[in-house]
């Protein structure tokens, strides 16, 4: 089984596959931490992705094919995986197609979490990320505590591009750009729509039954 999951920047898709991952012992695969890991492990790669990065510029599909291409060549994930906002425009989509069919996988479902502009932002304004173990909290919505945290508030931080008017205009930019990709798995009959203002443990109960329904 392989899972696409879609939602807008805050909408907690990232929490969401996480989650997802754990209760179907899938491998969670976020193109931002192929990167990260990338640079971390000073592979040629890498260094070519951090040079990019500093520079300001954006990662090109290329790289990022070449980084997805590899991880579907991974037998230890063959029909494991859970997609966390990739692809991201319609040209990523149709190569990562070509990429499943070279290698004999499919994907199962695409989730879309829907949550409006407004919602979005008080949670990303309230968003909190620890540096050590990275698990996102929100002091509004799932404040940490020493149930749910483990690593002490002395880790926490907020990222430095959550700020209003760059929110909005990455909400923007995020529409433009998936709801073609939306509207391409519509036509397969493989897309799902999840209402994400609801609050974390109503969203993976949803998810859920949408996933046992497939294994049935």
């Amino acid at each position: 089984m392989n899972i696409i999951i879609f939602g807008p920047p805050g909408a907690g898709k990232g929490t969401q596959a996480n989650i997802i991952a754990k209760d179907f012992n899938l491998h969670k695969i976020s193109t931002g931490d192929l990167l990260r890991e990338e640079i971390h492990n000073e592979t040629e790669i890498g260094k070519n992705i951090k040079t990019i990065i500093d520079k300001g510029n954006f990662v090109s599909d290329q790289i990022i094919n070449t980084l997805i291409v590899r991880i579907l060549s991974n037998k230890s994930f063959f029909n494991r995986l859970i997609f966390d906002g990739y692809p991201r425009n319609l040209e990523q989509t149709k190569n990562f197609e070509n990429f499943l069919k070279e290698s004999n996988q499919k994907i199962s479902i695409v989730l879309n979490l829907n949550v409006d502009k407004v919602t979005l932002i008080k949670r990303i304004l309230g968003r909190q990320v620890c540096k050590k173990c990275g698990l996102i909290f929100n002091k509004y919505f799932n404040p940490p505590s020493e149930t749910n945290h483990k690593c002490g508030m002395g880790f926490l931080s907020k990222r430095s591009d959550d700020d209003e008017k760059v929110i909005s205009t990455r909400y923007e930019t995020y529409l433009k750009k998936t709801l073609p990709i939306l509207d391409y798995y519509k036509d397969k009959n493989l897309l799902r729509e999840i209402n994400g203002k609801s609050d974390i443990e109503e969203i993976s109960a949803k998810i859920r039954d949408i996933i046992a329904s497939l294994e049935t």
